[in-house]
């Protein structure tokens, strides 16, 4: 059996139906769907339920300050939270004052002529796109979902479709900072500028974010193109055809999973900006349709490998070699996301993301097979996206040289025994990246060893360091920190 070692009986179309019915459309159980009192806290992977002190809805700054305060002196742990997407709890952590930013979500202004936005932390890009789609102009990196806040995405440094810019902390142009003793500070580039490399993939570690400064680019038409290609050539094709071509401004693959075509076949989209057609025929901000046919499909693959098989043939229907589509930048990105939501009694969706240097992409592929051939992983779906080097971060993935990042979207069980036999193979796919001189990305489940952390992230010990001589009484704290930190 190849691609999903877990092998399932066929059931009847009826046990499917009601199998498929019962799916509950809850994406995470966190704190923010429950009142103040609420203790018992998780994030989306749902794998580290910790008992927490308090729950916080950050609304002002002087009450955000005040909360500081409070926990100087009683001296209390603090976790910032935003939308909770990160899966490892970095955004809680035991007996801890969590401080909720959702709350905490202004667009405070547009400057279309400078083209800059300033928003508050707890603000998602969604309404930053809201806000600025009217005036022409779109963001320059983002992840591919829009539900995610701008603190969080900050926190995680999230890299994007777009190939010609890098990580987030490319497009930061400075931001506020409320520091562990409650003192504001201002972060950029010239100011404060070590703070700019922690906080920016900094997991919440050194202070609170509070509004920033984000550079804008134009809203653009977009004709994006499918094109299926083999994984052997996809280095080639990727450079020679992509990257070297002005007009593809974003790009985006996906390689099979289905048992049938298992990391053999792949496609790719590229968005080619048109010229000379109106963007005003197209730039209304679409919504996500077709949610409960693409949630029952998506379920299926879950559970069955003649699921995956299905699905993989849909997507060959759908995003046939050649096939054209005209749609603005913005709409590009904010793709469908709610068919994901999923809230299994016994089991949940978890991420995985890899980094390997572009040439190495087919022999990844090919060692990467040989090692879910003798483990148990039920993985739904591989994005292929390009990370371009950068190393400005403290905690960059990709500070040496361009990279492909593989983005694993896997299905398992919660209980101890299914968390250890995925962490088994997460950590052999992380030793294959690191034999590469790749590395992987950090926000979710603490699956790697203290070893592998270290090796993929050479400045991590540094990074720790700092992040006491800047919070030596540890006030801001999480599960993240305590893993790897300590």
């Amino acid at each position: 059996m190849r691609g999903r070692v877990i092998l399932r009986k066929k059931l009847p179309v009826f046990l499917i139906i009601l199998i498929v019915g019962c799916y509950i459309s809850v994406f995470t159980i966190s704190a923010h769907d429950k009142n103040q009192d609420a203790r018992l806290m998780t994030d989306v992977g749902r794998l580290v339920p910790t008992d927490v002190k308090e729950v916080i809805q950050g609304r002002e700054e002087d009450q955000i300050k005040d909360i500081l305060q409070e926990a100087n002196e009683k001296d209390l742990t603090v976790s910032i939270a935003g939308k909770q997407h990160s899966q490892g709890g970095h955004t809680y952590y035991k007996d801890a004052v969590v401080l909720d930013m959702t709350t905490f979500n202004q667009v405070i202004r547009v400057d279309k002529e400078k083209k800059i936005v300033t928003v508050q932390s707890g603000a998602t890009w969604a309404d930053v796109q809201e806000a600025i789609n009217p005036y022409g102009l779109s963001v320059k990196t983002m992840q591919a979902p829009n539900i995610f806040t701008i603190g969080g995405s900050m926190s995680v440094n999230v890299h994007g479709r777009d190939i010609r810019y890098g990580p987030l902390i490319d497009s930061i142009r400075s931001f506020r900072l409320m520091k562990v003793d409650g003192e504001i500070v201002n972060v950029s580039r010239t100011e404060n500028e070590e703070l700019f490399r922690l906080v920016n993939g900094g997991y919440g570690l050194f202070g609170i974010i509070l509004d920033v400064d984000i550079e804008l680019t134009d809203d653009v038409l977009y004709r994006s193109v499918h094109e299926w290609i083999d994984y052997r050539e996809y280095p080639t094709y990727f450079k020679e055809k992509v990257l070297a071509n002005p007009e593809i401004e974003m790009h985006n693959a996906r390689i099979s999973v289905a048992p049938k075509h298992f990391l053999t076949e792949m496609y790719a989209t590229n968005y080619h900006r048109v010229k000379g057609k109106s963007l005003a025929d197209y730039n209304e901000l679409q919504d996500e349709e077709y949610v409960r046919r693409n949630k029952f499909a998506f379920g299926l693959s879950r559970r069955f490998d003649w699921g995956k098989n299905f699905v993989w043939y849909v997507q060959k229907q759908a995003f046939k070699d050649g096939k054209e589509e005209w749609i603005s930048r913005n709409n590009v990105m904010r793709p469908e996301v709610q068919f994901l939501e999923y809230n299994g009694k016994n089991d949940a969706d978890i991420l995985q993301e890899y980094f390997v240097p572009v040439d190495d992409f087919p022999l990844f592929i090919d060692r990467l097979r040989e090692i879910l051939s003798h483990n148990e992983l039920n993985v739904l779906n591989i994005t292929v996206r390009y990370v371009p080097k950068n190393d400005e971060a403290f905690l960059s993935y990709a500070p040496n040289e361009d990279m492909f990042s593989l983005v694993f979207f896997i299905n398992q069980g919660l209980s101890q025994k299914d968390i250890d036999q995925t962490g088994k193979a997460v950590r052999e796919i992380i030793d294959l990246t690191l034999e590469l001189d790749g590395s992987y990305y950090l926000p979710y489940y603490h699956y790697p060893t203290k070893r592998q952390m270290q090796e993929a992230y050479p400045h991590a010990k540094e990074f720790f360091d700092k992040k006491r001589a800047y919070d030596p009484e540890e006030r801001f704290m999480n599960e993240f920190y305590e893993e790897y930190g300590q």
